[in-house]
């Protein structure tokens, strides 16, 4: 797992840095773990675009992941370590005992043939899936409950992973990656170690062409609209735009957006960083 620098053969290949996908085992996903998606190219339902700067972009198939691990002490083998064009990380095939296959995110260092298990029975090591009750108290961890038995909702993407900081009576308390400190029920699952690919965050695309094969369009500044299109736009000549805000006028910086009486302000120790 690393990063591959490319010679400037090209203006596109003069600046990119891709992965090396050296921890890649297999080409072809799993069939029966696989269904087709539609793009919507940013429009609802009737036909009106919600979301600006999508469309385009390389056809893809969705893998379905397993974000609840709820075999509970079914030993599983890693078959394969794959790709995934849906999200940053790379995911990794279960074989279990009983003959059923699923998908799960790949944590760092899962190895091919390694053994992996889910349950109170099972032991803290890479790629295990335990309650944060018995997780013991430092360890890093991934694919983080809110709710348990909902799956997995936080520390999913490539590289990321919360520390279990301590457990007081039914809640553990978790430093999540933004930095933030909360409090989370001691039932909810969570998988040791960090998720793979860490190098992600390093990657340049290196031309404007990559960026439209993962469906991402143009964007258009601001200050470059007109009036009637942005509160930002209009203006004589290069004039600033004033303060910065978002298309329906919420300011951008240092504006806080979050509900004050949000139900799940209880639970936060210490706010993420800014």
């Amino acid at each position: 797992m690393g990063l591959r620098k490319f010679k400037p053969v090209t203006p596109g290949t003069r600046f990119r840095v891709g992965a090396s996908f050296t921890e890649i085992t297999a080409t072809k996903p799993e069939k029966s773990l696989v269904v087709s998606s539609k793009k919507s190219g940013g429009r609802n339902n009737t036909g009106k675009m919600t979301m600006r700067y999508m469309g385009g972009g390389h056809k893809k198939s969705y893998r379905l992941i397993d974000f609840k691990r709820d075999k509970f002490d079914i030993p599983a083998t890693v078959a394969t370590v794959e790709y995934d064009p849906n999200r940053t990380a790379r995911i990794a095939l279960l074989n279990y005992a009983d003959g059923e296959k699923r998908y799960i995110i790949a944590p760092e260092g899962l190895q091919v043939g390694q053994k992996v298990v889910s349950g109170d029975t099972a032991t803290p090591e890479v790629g295990n899936t335990l309650k944060l009750a018995n997780i013991p108290l430092g360890s890093i961890v991934h694919n983080v409950e809110i709710h348990p038995g909902r799956g997995a909702q936080l520390a999913r993407s490539a590289g990321a992973y919360a520390q279990l900081a301590a457990r007081d009576g039914k809640y553990a308390t978790l430093k999540m990656p933004s930095g933030e400190t909360r409090l989370i029920l001691i039932t909810c699952l969570a998988t040791i170690g960090a998720v793979s690919n860490s190098d992600h965050a390093n990657e340049v695309l290196g031309k404007a062409g990559r960026s439209r094969w993962l469906g991402r369009r143009p964007r258009t500044r601001p200050v470059a609209m007109n009036p009637v299109d942005h509160p930002m736009g209009g203006g004589e000549g290069r004039s600033s735009g004033g303060q910065p805000r978002s298309r329906n006028g919420m300011y951008a910086k240092g504006f806080k957006t979050r509900t004050l009486k949000k139900y799940s302000n209880r639970f936060i120790i210490e706010k993420r960083k800014k």
